[in-house]
């Protein structure tokens, strides 16, 4: 785990020519999930995926804070200024940001704290909206759960939870790449992300203050940010900007493990379409 407080850029295309793919992962994995999705992306212009806060091999989100001067407690803000950072260290002013699920909370909160470093906008099986009282609340009793306990039991029932109706039946190895992917992470990692998740706001009037070029992508079968999500995130953006809506059949809300074909089609269109666009 890197110790200066600097989250963990993944390279996974090198280069330095062309406005660069930042990909933002889900909760509560790392830069794995979008393995499948990278490697159907064509071209050479650079992919880096970020490792969001006590993810992977990213130090822990208290220590980011303190590495950026902000303030410790949980939020999507410290993940947000600790990508635009990591970005800017590897040698980029701007880029083609583009989250799934947590990763879209912190896209959307890039967006409003550094807009002109946001090129274009992809939010993948994710929400403008805040939690609901009721989710709130979960979410903090399962971070004070897994910190109690130093176990993952909590949230290894997502496993099944992220993946639509079609998956569940007939690819159970995606259930066994989710378990072992959740069971990776750290009780600390998934506290922290809970509480931060706990604490965003609604981000509607942010999406509808952007010019740029975006791409909502949305699995038919996703019960955990469905369809009518996607749709108010699009007509927001649509106000001032260009955005597309993309449903994706037999997938859930790991449309990138799910259908990895279709995601890679639409992103590397909307990457090509943002590569021309003067914003």
């Amino acid at each position: 785990m890197r110790t200066d407080g600097q989250l963990v850029v993944h390279h996974v295309r090198p280069g330095s020519n062309g406005l660069p793919l930042v990909l933002l992962h889900g909760f509560p994995l790392d830069r794995r999930m979008w393995d499948d999705v990278i490697d159907l992306v064509p071209g050479s212009r650079p992919i880096l995926v970020v490792e969001l806060p006590g993810f992977g091999d990213s130090p822990r989100g208290q220590d980011v804070a303190e590495a950026l001067g902000l303030d410790p407690e949980p939020s999507l803000e410290v993940s947000a200024a600790g990508v635009v950072a990591a970005v800017r260290a590897a040698g980029f002013e701007r880029a083609a940001v583009v989250g799934l699920s947590m990763g879209g909370y912190v896209a959307m909160a890039v967006l409003e704290a550094e807009p002109r470093f946001v090129a274009a906008l992809g939010l993948i099986d994710t929400k403008a909206s805040a939690d609901t009282p009721e989710a709130r609340a979960n979410r903090l009793r399962i971070a004070e759960e897994v910190e109690r306990t130093e176990r993952l039991d909590e949230v290894l029932g997502m496993r099944t939870a992220l993946l639509g109706e079609t998956s569940r039946a007939a690819r159970p190895d995606l259930v066994e790449r989710l378990e072992s992917w959740i069971g990776d992470q750290g009780p600390g990692a998934v506290a922290w992300a809970q509480r931060a998740m706990a604490a965003r706001p609604d981000r509607t009037e942010v999406l509808r203050g952007y010019a740029g070029p975006s791409l909502v992508v949305v699995g038919a079968e996703d019960e955990v940010t469905p369809l009518q999500e996607a749709e108010a995130m699009v007509a927001a953006l649509s106000e001032r900007g260009d955005s597309e809506l993309v449903v994706v059949s037999r997938a859930g809300h790991m449309t990138t493990i799910e259908r990895p074909e279709t995601v890679a089609s639409v992103l590397s269109s909307f990457w090509l379409r943002a590569g021309h666009t003067v914003f």
